[in-house]
């Protein structure tokens, strides 16, 4: 069987302006596809206040979010190297904003269940996806230029929209009538445009004279180190799980143990930690997983304490110094993937590197859940503030000794 590469060879379209302009299109896509996945955050608050659960039942949500995210992941998250890139986009952003017409049209939780379940759908299909594809239009656009752009730019519109979703979502809330309907109606408006953005791009796939057997994502690496991609999958796990924290449970915490219902102050404490995420994607490279690791472990240490003297500020001192490091660590870990797959692998290997990363946001986000119904919300959270420096001590000793070998 003959597989063709998968990034257009084509010289008359190196270069292209079309190309160039295709790059920031897909970065937005892939922005606000991100933002509809955050959009619920800050309005989990008045949905446990309308329906009567608990903060467990807040996690089991999100839980199921993130099962839809590594089902996509592990069914679909590949499939764009053969199949092509606008193919999965499109379908993915459909899913989307299914989940958006349910979150109108089904407010209450078995509703809210299933969209979120489809959200992750869409999001599993979108994230390795639109990875592959920036880098592609980036090298089409710029094939003399290094990875700097794409690495800066794709990590900023993953983790830039995670932040912009909970804003827009909790000043809608605020201000606006219906918060339980008009920040979907607005991230339905988006995800339409969206659609629109991606027919219009060129795509970067060329389909393979014979169409390869499908088969679910597996974790291959042909080149470079298994220790530097286990390096790299464990600060994505790690990455993810800091995120997560700040996705499902810290809105609760602000509202219940610090007595900050605002819902615009819920959102805004998710942005500001996603968005110092977002905003160290500009960091410089040299030794930055050390720094990554070295920022979060700090952030949380200040996390702790504030959830220890249940203190506002430095809450969010130590979620935005976290954030800023998780967002370090998830650059590091999408440069060093990148840089090891071969380019008819890359939605492939990036696929492996996300199922790694929403483990970390499923797994420990499920333990504080689950520990709350046992323990007070600060004693959960002061644990799970324990078990990721411990993970991140692991993940140090672990580069340390890749790079002795």
């Amino acid at each position: 069987m003959t597989v063709l590469s998968p990034v257009r060879a084509s010289t008359e379209l190196r270069g292209s302006t079309r190309h160039g302009v295709a790059f920031w299109l897909i970065a937005a896509v892939y922005l606000v596809s991100q933002a509809f996945s955050t959009v619920p955050t800050p309005l989990y608050p008045i949905y446990q206040r309308e329906d009567g659960f608990s903060a467990f039942t807040v996690t089991i949500v999100f839980a199921v979010y993130a099962v839809g995210v590594v089902a996509s992941l592990l069914l679909a998250g590949h499939v764009s190297d053969w199949a092509g890139r606008r193919r999965i986009l499109v379908p993915a952003l459909a899913t989307q904003a299914l989940a958006g017409v349910l979150f109108l049209a089904w407010p209450a939780l078995p509703g809210l269940v299933i969209a979120r379940f489809l959200t992750g759908l869409g999001i599993g299909m979108i994230t390795a996806t639109a990875t592959a594809y920036l880098l592609e239009l980036h090298t089409a656009h710029r094939p003399a230029a290094g990875r700097a752009r794409f690495d800066a730019v794709s990590a900023a519109a993953n983790l830039g929209g995670l932040a912009t979703g909970p804003l827009i979502a909790g000043a809608l809330a605020q201000f606006a009538p219906a918060p339980l309907r008009t920040p979907y109606v607005v991230m339905l408006v988006l995800l339409a445009l969206a659609i629109v953005a991606v027919v219009a791009v060129p795509e970067t796939v060329i389909a393979p004279e014979v169409r390869p057997a499908y088969r679910p994502q597996r974790i291959r690496i042909t080149r470079g180190s298994r220790t530097a991609y286990l390096v790299a999958a464990a600060a994505a796990f790690t990455s993810f799980a800091v995120f997560g924290l700040f996705t499902s449970l810290a809105p609760g915490f602000l509202a219940g143990s610090l007595h900050h219902g605002s819902r615009l102050l819920a959102g805004a404490v998710t942005f500001l930690v996603f968005a110092t995420g977002a905003a160290m994607q500009a960091a410089p490279g040299k030794r930055r997983l050390t720094s990554g690791l070295i920022a979060t472990a700090a952030g949380l240490v200040v996390l702790a304490a504030g959830v220890q003297a249940t203190a506002l500020w430095p809450f969010l001192a130590g979620g935005a110094l976290a954030g800023a490091g998780a967002g370090i660590l998830f650059k590091a870990a999408i440069g060093t993937v990148v840089g090891m797959a071969a380019p008819h692998e890359r939605g492939e290997t990036l696929a492996g590197l996300f199922l790694f990363g929403y483990l970390g946001l499923i797994l420990p986000v499920i333990g504080v859940g689950v520990a709350t119904q046992f323990v007070g919300a600060t004693t959960a959270m002061l644990w799970f503030a324990g078990v990721m420096l411990a993970l991140l001590a692991g993940v140090a000793i672990l580069h340390r000794a890749g790079r002795a070998r």
